[in-house]
């Protein structure tokens, strides 16, 4: 089958042939008609992603497409979580696929389940957000951040988006936050702390704007680092946790979702539920043909885009 292919470690993908994967039981063979574009897919490609297969591979961790062959009826259209998303065919596990409604669009479903659900079970399940606290994301005109904007604003919270420029803030304005934070030149901790603090902070970028969070959370605050997209790694201060009373929360959603299956089902369930009701408006920047995969990844590593990057890989 078609695949776009990472040969080694920061190598180029090509656009080349794999084996075309066969379903085993409880698994479902899913022709692809559009695959999301995630920042893990940038590190996977470098053999830095914790969960990085052997090369050669083909990334791409989540798709819209219809189920062939095993554990699901043929002919059903889904979204999945998958392995080498970035080719023709993918196998998934079935509890991981989820039926699209009929009126979503591929490339709105195929980039949903993991901005969407990490955001959803991050916020709800992981930190408890209340209605009437006060939400600080980071990077929040990317793809989980600005997921992270509009399921807070729906939880009932004061969202204060940090973004670079203006472009990117009107986005995270778009979906629903209330304060704007240029990163590029607001102070970030003079502006959270004169907001009163954030009860909550869903970090995307790490380096120096996690650090930044740490000062920029009211004692008590929780605060979720949710990735590094800013490319270091934080390391945590105890002695700021201990003084401020603050916790980190871990959250990893696709452990979560294989750690237990029903409470993302039950994640899912709500979130289609809501783009139903039209309360969420997911936010696609990019869409492009596979062949020019290696571009999309592009948009991720400079922090180009806005939202979702999605590629295209069959019309029917």
């Amino acid at each position: 089958m078609r695949a776009m292919i990472a040969d080694a470690p920061g190598a180029a993908l090509r656009d080349g042939a794999l084996p075309r994967p066969e379903p085993r039981e409880g698994e479902a063979l899913i022709r692809i008609r559009a695959a999301g574009v995630n920042f893990a897919d940038t590190l996977m490609v470098k053999g830095r992603y914790q969960e990085t297969p052997p090369f050669p591979f083909a990334p791409g961790l989540e798709v819209c497409g219809i189920v062939e062959a095993g554990a699901l009826p043929a002919g059903t259209r889904v979204a999945a979580l998958v392995r080498g998303g970035f080719a023709a065919y993918a196998v998934a596990d079935s509890r991981l696929c989820v039926p699209v409604p009929e009126a979503m669009p591929d490339e709105v479903a195929a980039g949903f389940l993991v901005a969407y659900g990490s955001s959803e079970m991050a916020l709800n399940f992981r930190a408890g957000l209340k209605p009437g606290e006060t939400l600080l994301v980071t990077g929040a005109a990317g793809g989980v951040g600005l997921t992270a904007v509009e399921i807070g604003k729906l939880m009932g919270a004061r969202v204060v988006a940090c973004a670079r420029g203006a472009e990117k803030l009107a986005a995270a304005k778009a979906a629903g936050a209330d304060v704007l934070l240029d990163s590029t030149s607001a102070d970030i901790v003079a502006e959270a702390k004169a907001l009163g603090g954030a009860d909550v902070v869903y970090e995307t970028v790490g380096g120096a704007d996690f650090a930044a969070c740490l000062r920029a959370a009211k004692p008590g605050g929780r605060i979720l680092p949710i990735g590094f997209a800013g490319g270091e790694t934080p390391q945590i201060p105890a002695n700021i946790l201990l003084v401020k009373n603050l916790a980190v929360l871990g959250f990893y959603w696709s452990a979560w979702a294989k750690l237990d299956p029903a409470a993302m089902a039950e994640s899912l369930a709500r979130l289609f539920g809501w783009w139903e009701a039209g309360r969420l408006r997911p936010h696609v920047s990019h869409v492009l043909p596979l062949a020019e995969a290696e571009a999309a990844l592009d948009l991720l590593r400079t922090r180009a885009a806005t939202g979702k990057v999605v590629l295209r890989v069959s019309a029917a």
